[in-house]
């Protein structure tokens, strides 16, 4: 990680490259990556995990990991965008064989992207929602409104958490061209801007009943592979800061007269802050390899599946620590030229002050203390919401 598959390589660096040299204007015009997007779509990123035999390119957990990196690196929104679309395709594949998973997957080889509408603002109580899929006239339809649906405006599909009977939880999933749904680019985040997690509503929007599945909050991998995705945009921000402290030392003349050295490459103090963030970028991206090769040993071997969880919670909780510190330490390889709009490297402390928001890393780590010291289970199904 980064891939090593030559094939995987030279599929999709070459529009990996296209979207970092435009990651900079798109933060400065908050606009959505539509044609990024599309670029990722013609080139099969969304069937990374598929067979070849259904489409897809057939690639382990690890190189869709160190791809999933790699895109970060070039824009850490990209990553966090798709991440419905990763979850969904790993559910299928977590499926027993059947015509249905095949054709999902035959849907995703051929460039159907799948979103998420899963959260709400609006008050609602702890393991309940707001959101209905109810029977009215013979048919199924959903009534609601949900919060953050990342990459929900580049998706095909929808993935919907919805109450079908008090307490009783369900997933549907709806076509995102579907009557009487609509979508608002809302997410006002400070990072991880053009994500597309805004507000989806629904009104009366009819359901297939073969496309309602209970939502299963037992032991299973589902949650430690959506922090996993969180983190490979964590890691790409490392190493695009890495990457940004290098390139601004190089091209730079001006000093100081109390500096260490006539020039910022020769100064010690600077080498010194440049090798620190590399080294974060190093630590978190190895960090990251650890928890999806324990993710992989899960997918092998049922048992290591309470290990797997708190592998990933650990790794959110350390990968957190030095990527914060380093996109904030950038800062010291230079004087106010740094802070300049047209440059933007505030946003790798911004983006990832915002992805280690998700699932906050206090519970994260009171979850691994309590599973080291009372070999506690983790918390596989969590919601939010407040006291009935």
């Amino acid at each position: 990680m980064p891939t090593d598959n030559p094939d995987l390589a030279a599929r999709f660096r070459p529009v990996f490259e296209r979207i970092a040299d435009g990651a900079v204007d798109r933060e400065r015009q908050r606009r959505l990556p539509h044609e990024e997007v599309g670029w990722l779509r013609a080139a099969g990123f969304g069937a990374v995990r598929v067979p070849q035999r259904l489409g897809g390119a057939g690639a382990g957990l690890d190189e869709l990991f160190g791809l999933l990196v790699e895109l970060g690196e070039a824009d850490s929104n990209l990553p966090q965008a798709l991440r419905p679309h990763v979850l969904f395709v790993e559910e299928q594949l977590r499926q027993p064989p059947s015509d249905e998973r095949d054709e999902w997957l035959r849907l995703a080889a051929g460039g159907a992207l799948v979103g998420n509408a899963i959260s709400e603002r609006d008050p609602h109580e702890v393991g309940r929602l707001n959101t209905r899929l109810s029977e009215r006239d013979g048919r199924l339809v959903l009534n609601g409104t949900k919060y953050y649906s990342t990459g929900s405006l580049f998706a095909d599909w929808l993935t919907v958490r919805a109450e079908r009977a008090p307490g009783e939880l369900v997933v549907a999933r709806v076509p995102a061209d579907s009557a009487g749904l609509v979508q608002r680019d809302d997410w006002d985040g400070f990072g991880q801007r053009t994500t597309a997690s805004g507000t989806v509503e629904f009104t009366d929007v009819e359901v297939d009943p073969a496309h309602v599945v209970p939502w299963d909050r037992g032991p299973g991998l589902h949650t430690a592979l959506a922090q996993l995705v969180l983190l490979a945009s964590l890691v790409g921000v490392a190493r695009a800061a890495a990457r940004d402290a290098t390139e601004f030392v190089q091209q730079r003349r001006r000093s100081y007269s109390h500096a260490s050295a006539p020039l910022p490459k020769d100064d010690p103090l600077v080498q010194q802050v440049v090798g620190e963030v590399h080294s974060a970028a190093f630590a978190a991206q190895a960090t990251l390899e650890a928890a999806v090769a324990s993710v992989q040993r899960a997918q092998q071997d049922e048992g290591e599946v309470i290990t797997a969880e708190d592998d990933v919670s650990k790794a959110q909780v350390a990968i957190a620590d030095v990527v914060l510190r380093a996109t904030s330490e950038l800062f010291e390889v230079g004087g106010s030229s740094l802070v300049s709009e047209a440059r933007r490297l505030d946003r790798h402390w911004r983006n990832a002050r915002t992805l280690t928001a998700h699932n906050p890393l206090i519970y994260k780590a009171r979850a691994v203390g309590d599973h080291a010291i009372n070999d506690a289970l983790p918390v596989f199904g969590w919601t939010t919401g407040a006291p009935a």
